[in-house]
């Protein structure tokens, strides 16, 4: 069978589709179905090892029974809105284990099966990818306008005066560019105990245009007795 490549050169010799008898037209139509979807799937596999993601976590797999009160209605009415298309903002707020960064990766994973640019990452990494940039403001720049990001653990660590400017520039700039995901385990009102208030209120505040905040509730999933991680 001819490559995409032979098959173009052959199609400069063909001043007319329509001189292909309805067969010939049918396996051409067939052959160059197979090479995009080829095509696509080798770009989605590149988006998703370059996506950060390091374990494919599905939404069909999160267990909502074990914690009834997390908002199962509310991730499922953001996933029917135009994130993809639109930018927006999503923060998955509640305390370790229940569940966030399973949910946000499976967000980042459904990005990438659409062919989206996904970055998922930690704060604690994205401030050691800062620290150690050639250029800070190219890396900024980077993930300003990459169309998903997630910014996992926020709140778990301190970020100095420094990276947490870096993060207002970030998220700023992403404002009409592209959607961004956060999970944290604090509530807005206690985002001043890891940014300054300036910053806090600032970063929050861009965040909150069309933006989305639920809250996770219940029982850690990773102390469940058959030992079974979220």
């Amino acid at each position: 069978m001819m490559t995409l490549h032979e098959l173009m050169k052959h199609f400069r010799f063909l001043s007319d589709i329509e001189s292909f008898s309805p067969e010939e037209r049918q396996i051409i139509e067939r052959f160059l179905s197979q090479e995009h979807a080829l095509k696509e799937q080798k770009k989605r596999e590149h988006l998703l090892r370059m996506s950060g993601i390091k374990r494919v976590k599905l939404l069909s797999d999160f267990d909502w029974t074990f914690n009834p009160k997390i908002p199962k209605e509310k991730v499922m009415e953001f996933m029917k809105t135009d994130w993809l298309k639109k930018p927006c903002n999503l923060v998955l707020i509640g305390p370790s284990g229940v569940g966030k960064s399973h949910v946000a990766s499976s967000l980042c994973y459904d990005a990438v099966t659409k062919g989206k640019q996904t970055i998922f990452l930690t704060l604690f990494d994205l401030t050691a990818k800062l620290t150690k940039a050639r250029s800070v403001y190219n890396l900024i720049d980077y993930y300003a306008k990459v169309p998903v990001l997630c910014l996992d653990e926020v709140g778990y660590v301190m970020p100095t005066r420094e990276h947490a400017d870096y993060l207002f520039q970030i998220v700023s700039k992403r404002v009409e560019i592209g959607t961004t995901i956060v999970t944290t385990n604090l509530i807005p009102s206690q985002w001043g105990k890891v940014f300054d208030s300036v910053t806090a209120s600032a970063i929050l505040d861009r965040l909150s245009m069309a933006g989305t905040f639920v809250t996770f509730e219940g029982r850690s999933y990773r102390n469940r007795k058959n030992g079974e991680a979220s």
